[in-house]
């Protein structure tokens, strides 16, 4: 999709032609969330620069004629459709690097209330939902909210493109190359597969080939979600090379005709709506080396009470998440040291006013929660004269790192004041819908003492990450022994 955005601002025409490209494209509202769950705007580098996030969104929706015949389910026809790929594309500040993080469509995540703009129908918030079923409630701008609230980075843009989008998209791009290290035929004796059916080595797929290939779980690896974002980061890779590569899309004819299929196969935000706003964004894109381009998947592990579904991987994604949210790049390269937040423009109310609640979360897998923590740090803070601080006596998960979190906005002046009493890095200082007022966790990091000391954040990906760097083209799935012929 974003490769097609990029070849999309060399096609030219005409003011008529112009038009009708822009009447292809669909739009839909960027955030159906409320206002307050919203996280907030990226900052300014030190030159100006910002960096952009949008989201990369796979649609199964079945709606269509063509999207019956090539999704298959009948059992699903004309249902709610599901965000079965989601993608977070983020282009640094400086636009030297290119950054994608997958989430498995089986992760359980919380699903913030969304608000169909269509109709006015409200979804409430549900808890450890599946990510796909954010997308069918009130469209893309549901599946932005939910990844906004669990990462707390804020989106700019949405892409999204359904199952005859791919076809025609990888029809116009005209074959990418992908591998395999045997014969793969992902159809098992009972139905299980996406039909997908390659010999050894590396094979030019387009078409109905292609959305075989992206939908692919049954016959990679272990027959996950995980190996199929595996190739679809692969496939991704490929796309970006070849286009870049292919001297042949230099032809004004092949270039309408992408320009033709991309416009009609996508749907954006207004704020991509127009062909001179995806004309911005190419110019953008374009900055980037396919070497500075870093696909990853989000780390996860296995839910513990849902059989078959994933959950974040505690310490691993909110890192791969903190990198991101502070713009440093994924692979390595150019990095900077992260600084942690800024001050809030908003003032703190004068220390002997600020209301805060200490939670004890000093307990771990392995290790119990000490006793005691919460009214200790309670007591101190009292000391220091913030008067109206309380140790809460309710049971709280265990917190790998102490972490000051606010509701909203008018708050984090307040937060961010605590923090600074107690050491504590402006990083550590979250906005969180979960919380009424300033509550501090006190974390597994800081199990005796008063005197806080911040563990070193280093920035280094996490290798649960499973990088893929952009230039690599040794890149090849394994087959799953039960799927060759």
């Amino acid at each position: 999709m974003v490769l097609a955005v990029v070849i999309l601002g060399t096609a030219g025409a005409g003011y008529l032609y112009y038009q009708h490209l822009n009447a292809n494209i669909k739009k839909d509202d960027l955030n159906l969330g409320d206002a307050k769950d919203r996280a907030a705007e990226s900052k300014a580098n030190a030159a100006g620069q910002t960096p952009l996030n949008i989201l990369l969104i796979g649609s199964d929706a079945r709606d269509s004629k063509e999207n019956q015949k090539l999704g298959g389910a009948k059992d699903t026809f004309n249902t709610a459709p599901r965000a079965d790929v989601q993608m977070l594309l983020h282009l640094s500040a400086d636009r030297t690097n290119m950054s994608v993080v997958s989430m498995p469509r089986d992760t359980l995540v919380d699903i913030p209330r969304c608000t169909d703009p269509d109709n006015g129908k409200v979804y409430g918030a549900l808890t450890s939902a599946i990510t796909n079923d954010s997308l069918g409630r009130g469209g893309p701008g549901c599946t932005v909210a939910t990844w906004e609230k669990l990462t707390d980075i804020h989106i700019d843009h949405f892409m999204m493109i359904d199952f005859a989008g791919v076809v025609s998209m990888a029809d116009a791009i005209g074959g990418v190359p992908v591998c395999v290290d045997a014969n793969v035929y992902s159809k098992s004796s009972d139905g299980h597969g996406s039909g997908l059916k390659l010999k050894e080595g590396t094979t030019y797929v387009k078409g109905v080939q292609a959305l075989q290939w992206l939908r692919t779980r049954y016959g990679f690896e272990d027959n996950t979600d995980i190996a199929r974002a595996k190739a679809q980061h692969q496939y991704m890779n490929a796309m970006v090379r070849q286009l870049r590569e292919n001297a042949t899309l230099g032809n004004p004819n092949e270039l309408r005709k992408l320009a033709e299929t991309a416009t009609r196969a996508l749907t954006v935000d207004n704020g991509l709506g127009t062909v001179a706003k995806l004309y911005d964004l190419s110019k953008e894109l374009k900055k980037v080396p396919t070497k500075r381009i870093t696909m990853t998947t989000m780390p996860w592990q296995y839910s513990t009470t849902n059989s078959g579904r994933v959950v974040p991987k505690p310490g691993d994604a909110e890192k791969l998440f903190r990198l991101v949210r502070e713009d440093i790049a994924l692979d390595g390269k150019g990095k900077k040291k992260s600084t942690g937040t800024s001050e809030s423009s908003d003032p703190a109310a004068a220390d002997d006013k600020i209301a805060v609640q200490v939670q004890n979360g000093t307990g771990t897998g392995t290790r119990l929660a000490v006793g005691g923590r919460a009214r200790t740090i309670a007591q101190l803070l009292v000391g220091k004269g913030f008067a109206e601080a309380v140790a809460d006596s309710t049971a709280v998960p265990g917190a790998e790192k102490t972490v000051i979190r606010y509701p909203s906005a008018d708050l984090e002046g307040d937060a961010q004041r605590i923090a600074k009493s107690l050491g504590i890095p402006l990083s550590s200082v979250k906005k969180s819908t979960a919380v009424s007022g300033v509550t501090l966790v006190v974390g597994a990091d800081w199990r005796s003492g008063t005197a806080y000391t911040a563990p070193e954040d280093d920035d280094k990906t996490p290798a649960s990450a499973q990088v893929i760097n952009g230039s690599d083209k040794k890149q090849c799935m394994h087959v799953n022994p039960g799927y060759t012929w």
